[in-house]
């Protein structure tokens, strides 16, 4: 421990705070990486105790971290320096929904899940949400501005923010945004919020836009020969103007490492999974056909879905992916599941390039994601006891990121920056927009109190 703690006794009671090793330990790692070393827990159940909290440790220099589900890939939430992890999942309320306004509130502690089901009452959906809403909190997306399988057609979890509140680091607490769906009022510090990843404030509450249940789905898989044609087929797809909800890509390895894991039979073929949503059946059933020709075109063979069980076969195998992936191999540990995202028309050459750069440093890396906006997932696995392969695989996982920044794309499309992408920061946005970034985080944050280490490059970084 390096920080005197007990002004926590003042502000909260026992069992919202501790100090206590097993309780910290909960807390050295996310889904993704491991390193978090917090001095003290707190475990914040309204926005005051949020408030009070900061507020007394900006003014002791004291470091303070958010987490919540700990779902995250890139270490955004891993107290890497000590001070206080602030524990955001018990402000979990839910609610209320207003399906007249097509809206719902919820805590930033609030899991996507119960989210859904609040929504689904009402016959209304949260359609950004990413596959890991069954366990990740509404707070964390938001800080990290999440998406999913069905961001093509609907856009990521930023997108339907319409205002929250939140904590600054010296305990003020402000509310940005409206409950109208669109303003030119001010500055939008809502979209500044989003996606800062707890750099800038702690969302405590949230307001999100809703979307009606689509009156008719359909959802088919197309397989190909080489995984060259089922991305080339992707691209052409979104460039058709084909209405996707959703557009998945599933190389051949990950689909064996799926298969394996869920004790199921999922053809080892390169493979890319549709959804589409429309208005009506016979709108969806237009195209939807439209979607076969076009993949068929590509060389794709096609099976198309004929009701919901159908659906949900053809999708539970997906779903599965970046768990597969991490139990694959006892001895081989993913360095991360990493995200990339390019334009469109280069989907095909990045996914292309990170099997070469793969076999270059002597890896198979699963390639597989939403790829209907570009969006790549890749696991480079190595054994966690051979430094060599350990630092070649490094080696590999920096050369896709670079690769995707040649292409004009991103080093991560939805999983955050956190730790482990922060040297590609100044690559990816140039030093002037770097800078001004860091000039937001001074102004908003001037003692450096909030998690200091996650988003921004920091002095000693490695640039990439």
């Amino acid at each position: 421990m390096t920080h005197d703690l007990d002004f926590l006794a003042d502000l909260l009671p026992p069992a919202q705070w501790s100090v206590a090793c097993a309780d910290r330990d909960e807390y050295t790692e996310d889904w993704g990486r491991s390193g978090g070393d917090p001095d003290a827990v707190v475990w914040a159940e309204s926005t005051d105790d949020v408030s009070r909290v900061l507020a007394a440790c900006d003014d002791r220099d004291i470091l303070v971290t958010p987490y919540a589900a700990g779902s995250g890939i890139e270490g955004g939430a891993l107290a890497t320096e000590g001070g206080v992890t602030l524990d955001t999942s018990r402000l979990d309320t839910v609610g209320p929904v207003r399906p007249d306004d097509l809206q719902i509130d919820a805590g930033a502690g609030a899991v996507g899940s119960d989210l859904e089901a609040a929504a689904a009452d009402h016959g209304l959906i949260c359609p950004p949400f990413p596959q890991s809403a069954v366990f990740s909190t509404i707070g964390g997306m938001v800080a990290t501005s999440a998406s999913g399988t069905r961001t093509v057609k609907y856009g990521e979890v930023g997108d339907w923010v319409l205002d929250l509140e939140a904590v600054l680091a010296d305990g003020t607490v402000v509310e940005t945004g409206s409950r109208a769906r669109k303003s030119s009022s001010g500055y939008d510090l809502t979209s500044l919020l989003v996606g800062s990843e707890g750099t800038l404030g702690i969302v405590t509450r949230v307001t999100l836009a809703l979307a009606p249940e689509p009156p008719a789905r359909r959802a088919g898989k197309a397989t190909f020969e080489t995984l060259d044609d089922a991305a080339a087929a992707v691209s052409q797809v979104v460039r058709a103007g084909i209405d996707v909800a959703t557009l998945e890509l599933v190389d051949p390895l990950t689909a064996r490492i799926v298969s394996a894991y869920v004790d199921t039979d999922v053809a080892p073929d390169p493979s890319v999974f549709v959804e589409i949503h429309a208005g009506s059946k016979m709108s969806a059933d237009a195209e939807a056909q439209r979607c076969v020709t076009a993949l068929e075109d590509a060389g794709g063979r096609v099976e198309l879905a004929n009701d919901p069980d159908e659906m949900e076969r053809i999708w539970a195998a997906r779903r599965q992916a970046a768990d597969a992936i991490k139990a694959w191999d006892e001895s081989r540990t993913p360095l991360t599941v990493g995200d990339v995202t390019v334009p469109i028309g280069s989907f095909p050459e990045m996914v292309r390039s990170i099997q070469s750069i793969g076999a270059d440093h002597g890896f198979d890396v699963p390639a597989f994601g939403h790829a209907g906006d570009g969006n790549v997932h890749y696991a480079v696995l190595v054994d966690p006891d051979d430094p060599d392969e350990v630092a070649r695989g490094k080696e590999a996982s920096d050369r896709i990121v670079e690769r995707a920044l040649e292409l004009k794309g991103t080093s991560t499309g939805e999983h955050g920056v956190g730790l482990g992408k922060r040297g590609y920061m100044k690559r990816e946005h140039g030093a002037a927009t770097v800078r001004a970034m860091q000039a937001v985080k001074q102004a908003l944050d001037p003692n450096g109190t909030l998690n200091p280490r996650s988003g921004l490059p920091v002095p000693g970084d490695a640039e990439r």
